[in-house]
């Protein structure tokens, strides 16, 4: 996979790209996304409670925007702490792709979450680039 691909298979059911992640990121022990069977995924993920909704298997769907509860608590709850945290909204990125497709949803992405300084492919829990250092100039308006 290129470095700056973002295919749709790692877009979580909470509306999460995956390839944004730290945990995906990272050279050692790397996180294959939200969507890979359980023995591949670092036991957060694995036993991550939107991951696992029984809601969302029981009616089959891909994504939170399609249950019936939506957003529940859950949701509301990671939406809160990544809006805070990070500057990224799972409620926004699910209604995104409900509304123009998750095709469309990884171009933001790619576009969003693309360093302007070097072109590599930023992560949302970093303030910087780890390649370049450019920094993020949303980063020091976010509460902690």
């Amino acid at each position: 996979m290129a470095p700056n691909t973002l295919p749709t298979v790692l877009i979580a059911p909470c509306g999460m790209n995956c390839r944004l992640c730290r945990a995906f990121q990272r050279d050692k022990n790397t996180c294959p996304g939200c969507r890979a069977d359980d023995s591949a995924l670092p036991v957060s993920c694995a036993q991550c409670r939107i991951r696992t909704c029984e809601n969302l298997a029981a009616a089959r769907a891909k994504y939170c925007f399609s249950c019936d509860i939506f957003p529940c608590q859950r949701v509301r709850h990671l939406d809160k702490r990544y809006r805070t945290r990070y500057g990224m909204s799972m409620i926004d990125n699910l209604a995104q792709i409900k509304t123009r497709g998750v095709r469309d949803f990884v171009r933001t992405q790619k576009a969003r979450w693309t360093c302007p300084g070097c072109g590599a492919l930023l992560c949302v829990h970093d303030p910087e680039c780890p390649d370049c250092h450019y920094s993020r100039p949303d980063w020091d308006s976010l509460p902690r």
